[in-house]
């Protein structure tokens, strides 16, 4: 189950939008900067936990999700598209990560290992330039 991102709990601001876009990004914020604050959300620890593990360059020390949004003209779609990237971000952190059981190699993976580390050193050994 992977638990639904309260809009009411994301702080969007108004930005002015970066790169081409004529008179129309001079005066027109329509870029979002959405905040949202992990701990003080309603959700669940476990969840909340893997999100402030993640090494994301869009969630600060202090445990806030930063997102800006500036794909389209108008405000509201980037809203939308702030929250469609937080929701995935979340989920991504729903999903509970499979552990891995520690296993040793067999005999004959490491022996073809060894045969072909060894392989690989005869062929290096023979690009050496000839002394006589």
């Amino acid at each position: 189950m992977k638990p639904a991102i309260n809009p009411a709990e994301v702080e969007f601001s108004a930005i002015r939008a970066q790169g081409p876009g004529g008179q129309n990004v001079n005066k027109v914020s329509c870029a979002v900067h959405a905040r949202f604050d992990i701990g003080a959300s309603s959700l669940p620890p476990e969840i909340k936990a893997r999100l402030l593990e993640l090494r994301d360059g869009r969630i600060t020390h202090e445990g806030v999700v930063v997102l800006k949004a500036q794909q389209s003209r108008s405000l509201e779609q980037n809203k939308d598209d702030a929250l469609r990237r937080l929701q995935a971000l979340v989920d991504s952190a729903a999903e509970v990560p499979i552990v891995r059981k520690a296993t040793r190699p067999t005999r004959g993976s490491q022996r073809r290992r060894l045969e072909s580390k060894a392989r690989s050193g005869n062929v290096k050994a023979l690009r050496a330039k000839v002394t006589a």
